[in-house]
């Protein structure tokens, strides 16, 4: 039997992810810190590549291939030497990390680092989009607990010390909203919210719960409000979907950074 449509696009936007991030990471590295690997499939794709790959996340990653190191550690304050390993990855994690917290775990990325940082986040992300109402404290959250949102001018700031060598941009997105619609579905209560997300509340560390019950008014007000999204949609051009950056700790500064697109749908 197939995998449901939906399934297949699903992973034809996460290989392709993952396989730039992968691509990006210097054939010349003998070390690397996957950090924020979740379940560590990034690692377990460059272990046949590299001599000594650790995957670390705040629990450790559970990794089919034994030749990963499996770690628990937090990337606002790693506990390694400083240049620990040539290459650090970070992909789809620095959109989580409170903003408070954002700089210093950048830094930590940075100075662990040897040679080279690997960064991907979602690309100009609109966190109106898929919001949640938690069923416990009654808050909104972002979709899937992103917390930060990040153009190109964004994520090269918060690595003053290193050079961006290389940007790639993955996928194509056209998911965005507009202060008409994203009231509306305040109002009714973000019914059509990333609901089926791991990641729990922000505002108070519980699982966000299913959608609540919805009145006439407030299914009315969803109605409205995925109209306006859906005309606006069709006007506005699409735009990738994620950014990968490779940050070099020496290189020339000023220097053009290589660009290629991947597009996926």
């Amino acid at each position: 039997m197939s995998a449901p449509a939906h399934e297949s696009v699903l992973d034809r936007r996460e290989q392709a992810r993952l396989g730039d991030i992968a691509a990006l990471v210097p054939d010349s590295a003998e070390s690397l810190l996957d950090a924020g690997a979740r379940e560590g499939k990034l690692a377990g794709m460059l272990v046949d590549r590299i001599k000594r790959v650790v995957a670390l996340d705040l629990n450790p990653p559970t990794t089919p291939d034994a030749r990963v190191e499996s770690v628990a550690g937090d990337i606002t304050a790693l506990e390694y030497r400083d240049d620990a390993f040539d290459v650090v990855v970070c992909s789809e994690v620095l959109e989580h990390i409170p903003v408070g917290k954002l700089s210093g775990a950048c830094r930590e990325l940075c100075r662990v680092a040897r040679s080279s940082v690997v960064v991907g986040v979602p690309y100009r992300q609109d966190l109106r989009c898929a919001r949640t109402l938690c069923a416990n404290c009654h808050r909104r959250n972002p979709p899937y607990g992103h917390v930060n949102s990040f153009t190109e001018e964004d994520l090269i700031s918060l690595f003053p010390e290193c050079v961006p060598v290389a940007l790639s941009y993955i996928g194509s997105s056209r998911e965005r909203t507009n202060s008409v619609s994203s009231a509306l579905m305040d109002f009714a209560g973000n019914p059509y919210g990333t609901y089926h997300q791991d990641e729990c509340c922000v505002h108070c560390g519980a699982q966000i719960g299913p959608p609540a019950p919805r009145s006439f008014v407030q299914k009315v007000a969803t109605r409205a409000a995925l109209w306006i999204d859906r005309a606006q949609r069709a006007l506005t051009p699409a735009r990738a979907r994620w950014l990968h950056v490779r940050f070099d700790k020496s290189g020339a500064r000023g220097a053009k950074p290589a660009v290629r697109r991947i597009s996926v749908a």
